[in-house]
Parts: structure tokens; sequence; C-alpha cells
């Protein structure tokens, strides 16, 4: 399935998340996921959006919740809508902090990976991550659309510096999506 054979503008999630990425001078908090959706790959902590929640309350609480930190100065970078017929349908909202509280430490959901930004593992991580967080983590705000089928980016779309970034998180308040794909 192609991009262009989407309706986007009528494509509606079955979740709603989140990404944080806490910058450290030339190095990025990463995570390798221990269980839930995307297990056994390298990515930012995040996860589900729980209803009523705000999007960067919710990648605070999972940040939290993943490495035992409490991000700072946290900023919204953009907004990535991932279609694929075998895995949920997801929007996800995507963050940096550039300062903490506590120390990562390894949980039940995840262990925690300092990497330097010239050295990150995009071999273990979701195909797309390559295409958008190297922008994110210069500073650029981002809007994505990937097409999966089992796990294999087949097409996608990047924005960057979008002209109509909306920042929502002032009014937003999450769907209720089941939650089981976090797990």
């Amino acid at each position: 399935m192609k991009i262009k054979q989407i309706d986007w503008n009528h494509w509606q999630p079955e979740a709603s998340a989140t990404l944080m990425f806490v910058i450290r001078g030339e190095e990025v908090l990463l995570i390798h996921k221990k269980r839930g959706l995307g297990a056994g790959k390298v990515n930012g902590p995040g996860g589900h959006i729980e209803p009523g929640e705000k999007p960067m309350a919710c990648a605070i609480r999972e940040t939290r919740e993943e490495l035992c930190i409490e991000s700072k100065n946290v900023n919204y970078m953009g907004e990535l809508y991932f279609h694929a017929e075998d895995m949920p349908r997801i929007h996800a909202y995507v963050y940096t902090a550039t300062d903490y509280e506590g120390e990562p430490t390894e949980t039940d959901e995840a262990i925690p990976l300092w990497t330097p930004m010239a050295k990150i593992p995009f071999d273990k991580m979701w195909q797309d991550d390559q295409l958008w967080l190297p922008q994110v983590l210069r500073g650029n705000k981002i809007r994505g659309w990937f097409v999966f089928e089992k796990e294999n980016l087949l097409d996608h779309r990047l924005e960057i510096n979008p002209q109509t970034t909306q920042i929502l998180d002032a009014a937003y308040t999450a769907t209720t999506y089941p939650a089981g794909i976090w797990a």
C-alpha cells in the first residue's frame, strides 16, 4: 500500500502515543524495549496516552515509568502517523527534553541506553526512525506519515519544519483507545 492510496484526511488511529528523547550534550537517551509493541527494538521511551491525558504529560509519565527519571525542559517536536493492516494504526507525538532529574534505571519495561548521536543503532530500530529522528535531534520539527506491513516500511512522507505544525497540548485530550497493545 502506498501513501497516496490512504485517505489521510479521514484516517483514524487505533491508538495515540508519545515518544521522548532526552538529550545530554552529544548523546541521546534511548531504550531497549523489553515488552509490548516493538519489544526487542531500540527506541525512545514512550507509550499509550491515557484517557483525558495530554500528550506532553504522557511523554513525561512514560519516561518516568520506563526509566525512573523526571524529564525537564520538554519540547514538542512533531507528530507521526503510522498505518499498517497487521499492526495498530498509531498517531504519535514526539518530544525532546534537555534536562532530567534522577538516574536512568532499568525497569521491567526498558533498559536505558545513552547513545552518541553519531552512533544511533538504526539497524535495531523501526525503519522510519532513521528518516525523522536525526531531524528531531537537530532541533527541527517534523510531521511524518508511514505505511508498514509486517514491520517493513513500504512508503512514507516526511515534512521538516512544516508550516502548519499545530501544538495541541493546550487543548488536546486523548480519545480512549485499547491499551492492550502497550502491555
